[in-house]
């Protein structure tokens, strides 16, 4: 072969061929968690997705970065991180048909600069052996004096108490949850350590009988060989505002405003709302799709039904502020 015909076959080559770029995400989310979508992502496009864990700091790295910033999308496990990014301008609105026929309007931003992949319910762990059926109604009855020494809590200004504690600010207002928050803490059984998981294993120790959590930690305990008997002494009750439903957090993406592969971007966020994407959520993290119709995993199915609160995401994140001095005020984890 002529120097000139290997030319043209490495050129033809390249044009049948086309290298994309890679996705760069910026994550609070552990990358094992979405690993397993982002792969199905690759499998089906050719993109690779670059994957960047920071528990925290994101909004000063994305601000030192500036227009050089390497990232694509940032992913969050709470609205009110999701919304703190979204509101210091570092993020774009994305428009897409895609995306806005998939994800429900109360799960997603208005001027389209946020949106919600997956959902979890804040629940109640209860004890199977110390709390009756039924015992566990609402969040306000966790202030009741009959939980007294019997409450679990991982720390109170964790960003999932925080979320909760801005729902209650949202239907009872700052003094009703603060009043609200200072109760819970006289309730209970020990001072605030761990994280979810943790209250679950208090509880099967006979430390306490009840705990708030999310509800995949149930899943992922119960996958877990060593945290299975832990998960086996408690069972998931759906408690309720008095006059709303179950509180349920998102996890969402938004993109930057650098976001130097936006096409490739785009790509990938419709993918995360397709049957393939929320199935392969729902499956190995135990969450609730987003997108109707998705099924859910058989374990979380058998957890059974609730009715999500009607508060909306962004007055939630508006209202953490105000949950992070309430927290601090009554002393939460002290």
């Amino acid at each position: 072969m002529s120097f000139r015909t290997a030319l043209l076959a490495s050129a033809c080559t390249a044009i049948a061929a086309p290298a994309y770029a890679d996705v760069t995400i910026y994550t609070t989310r552990q990358a094992e968690l979405i690993q397993p979508v982002m792969d199905a992502f690759t499998a089906e496009t050719g993109i690779a997705v670059n994957l960047n864990f920071m528990e925290e700091g994101m909004v000063e790295r994305l601000k030192a970065e500036g227009a050089r910033s390497p990232a694509d999308l940032i992913m969050t496990v709470d609205i009110a991180n999701l919304k703190q990014i979204v509101d210091e301008g570092l993020t774009q609105p994305v428009e897409s048909d895609v995306l806005t026929a998939a994800i429900p309007e109360t799960l997603r931003s208005p001027e389209n600069l946020w949106f919600a992949l997956t959902t979890r319910a804040r629940v109640i762990y209860a004890s199977k052996d110390r709390v009756a059926d039924g015992e566990v109604t609402t969040y306000e009855d966790l202030a009741s004096d009959k939980w007294d020494g019997r409450i679990c809590s991982r720390s109170g200004v964790h960003n999932y108490n925080l979320a909760l504690l801005s729902a209650v600010i949202d239907h009872v207002g700052e003094d009703g949850a603060r009043a609200w928050a200072a109760a819970v803490r006289e309730n209970l059984a020990r001072k605030p350590e761990g994280n979810d998981r943790a209250q679950v294993r208090a509880i099967w120790a006979g430390e306490c009988d009840i705990a708030v959590g999310n509800t995949y930690y149930m899943g992922q305990m119960l996958a877990d060989e060593e945290q299975t008997e832990w998960a086996n002494a408690v069972r998931i009750e759906f408690p309720t505002f008095e006059n709303g439903g179950t509180h349920v957090n998102v996890s969402g993406v938004a993109m930057t405003t650098s976001a130097p592969n936006k096409d490739e971007a785009i790509q990938l966020m419709e993918f995360l709302v397709s049957p393939t994407a929320q199935s392969i959520y729902a499956e190995s993290n135990y969450e609730y799709p987003v997108l109707e119709g998705a099924a859910l995993s058989d374990i979380v199915a058998s957890w059974g039904t609730f009715t999500p609160d009607t508060a909306s995401l962004s007055d939630l994140a508006a209202h953490r502020p105000m949950a992070l001095r309430i927290m601090e005020e009554v002393n939460f984890d002290g």
